[in-house]
């Protein structure tokens, strides 16, 4: 359900009937040569709606900025604070929980907003524990990445642009990918890149942290539909909470 597209005079008993709002959240900055600046909000949008469509959910507006100081350099590339980033989310949140929802997922297209994401639902938490708030990032994933690509990871938490982003792309939003333009770029990033600010600048010149080419839509489908599986669970069982203390 699109949250935007419904009526003042309707939305509240669908709010008591739906209970979760998915707020996708992304980013606009350098993909590389063969995926869009807003790449990330994209996936975040596109997942969103499989997500709201299995688990009975609205999907809000998607939130287009995040932040990205570590691309903020390259040509496109648009940053916003943490701290903007959590104010917004926190906001978001309390407005939310005074209509009537009761589970707050927001669904992350971009690393670099997973710190204002975890202290706005810490915030959240604090203030209103009835509102469950999830911060989505790709969860259950790992066993089935590890099984269906074909390159090692340029880092241990990073991907971008690169085998996996882009199969993610091809399979989500296949109709925004030059695979013509794809690169085999894997930087080298030094172990000091994690203990210090570090722009992405000083070890890649594309913003492609591996081998795009190697990017297909089946190895997104598998990737992508083993993260909704995990997601749709995770949001299922808290519906499930929810209705169980409201029974009498």
């Amino acid at each position: 359900m699109n949250f935007q597209e419904e009526n003042a005079m309707d939305v509240a008993g669908k709010i008591e009937q739906s209970l979760c709002a998915i707020l996708p959240i992304g980013a606009v900055e350098a993909h590389g040569p063969h995926l869009p600046l807003g790449t990330d909000n994209l996936l975040a949008e596109r997942l969103a709606r499989l997500l709201a469509n299995r688990t009975n959910s609205f999907v809000l507006p998607t939130l287009p900025y995040g932040q990205v100081w570590s691309l903020q350099n390259f040509p496109g590339s648009i940053n916003v604070s943490n701290e903007a980033l959590i104010r917004m989310l926190y906001d978001i949140g309390e407005s939310l929980v005074r209509q009537g929802f009761r589970i707050f997922a927001m669904l992350n297209g971009h690393l670099g907003n997973a710190p204002a994401l975890k202290d706005a639902a810490r915030l959240l938490y604090r203030d209103y524990p009835e509102l469950k708030v999830y911060y989505f990032f790709y969860p259950g994933s790992k066993e089935t990445i590890a099984k269906v690509r074909d390159t090692p990871s340029s880092h241990a938490s990073y991907f971008h642009a690169c085998e996996l982003e882009t199969s993610y792309m091809l399979y989500l939003a296949e109709e925004h990918v030059d695979m013509s333009r794809a690169v085999n770029d894997p930087p080298t990033i030094d172990l000091e890149a994690d203990c210090t600010p570090t722009p992405w600048e000083t070890f890649t010149s594309t913003a492609v942290l591996g081998d795009a080419t190697l990017a297909t839509k089946e190895k997104g489908q598998q990737i992508i539909e083993s993260t909704l599986q995990t997601m749709t669970a995770i949001i299922a069982n808290a519906k499930q909470r929810i209705l169980l203390e409201r029974e009498p």
